[in-house]
């Protein structure tokens, strides 16, 4: 099987692909290893919803694959998903895009303006590994929130259970090439006001690879 997985940046899906072979580097931004009956190609496409649109699609265009796995940390408006676990999440939703009005946010169907901004992996891989992780609701953001009254807005507004800036771009860019695909995401922190003391990045990126690696072994 051939796997794509994608990653914002090297430090998040290292632990994925420290044990594999690697056989190619096809440029800056694409590995291919081996693994197993699998061949891999890891994609780091660099912070942020754009980057995360193009190179995916650039890549898609490029290499046929059967199953892409967008990896990554996030953070988390739902108390009951502590930093550390692991989830998958399976619709996401542009959060920004749209207009203000006053205190109201209007999207595109208010503003009756063509395109999307809300993607649902209706169709997620048979994977029992995946399958036993918690399914969520995310929203992507070019800013991550950190101000007690944009988080209760935003909470009202959508309801999301977790937050990144690269998660919906992924899953547009997977639809719009028909491919298989799931992202996994593990807790780092809870969305709050910034607090890096009470963040555990590295325990959820280590946790990250491990689910990874599990999906990858089942496919």
């Amino acid at each position: 099987m051939r796997i794509l997985i994608v990653a914002a940046t090297a430090q998040e899906v290292a632990p994925i692909v420290e044990g594999m072979n690697l056989t190619q580097t096809t440029d800056a931004r694409v590995k291919t290893y081996t693994h197993g009956r699998h061949e891999i190609h890891a994609l780091i496409t660099g912070v942020g919803m754009v980057a995360t649109a193009v190179w995916c699609s650039r890549t898609l265009t490029h290499t046929a694959c059967d199953l892409a796995l967008n990896v990554g940390v996030c953070g988390s408006f739902d108390l009951a998903i502590q930093p550390g676990t692991v989830v998958h999440v399976v619709s996401d939703r542009l959060a920004e895009l749209g207009a203000e009005d006053g205190e109201g946010f209007l999207g595109l169907e208010e503003l009756q303006l063509p395109g999307e901004s809300t993607f649902v992996n209706l169709d997620p891989p048979s994977n029992q590994m995946l399958a036993q992780l918690p399914a969520v609701t995310g929203i992507t953001v070019n800013t991550s929130h950190g101000n007690e009254r944009t988080i209760a807005l935003v909470i009202e507004r959508f309801k999301p259970q977790v937050e990144s800036m690269e998660g919906a771009a992924f899953m547009s860019a997977c639809l719009i090439s028909k491919v298989p695909f799931a992202q996994v995401r593990a807790v780092s922190n809870l969305v709050e006001r910034r607090n890096r003391e009470s963040w555990r990045l590295g325990e959820a990126i280590q946790h990250l690879g491990a689910a990874a690696l599990r999906i990858i072994d089942a496919a």
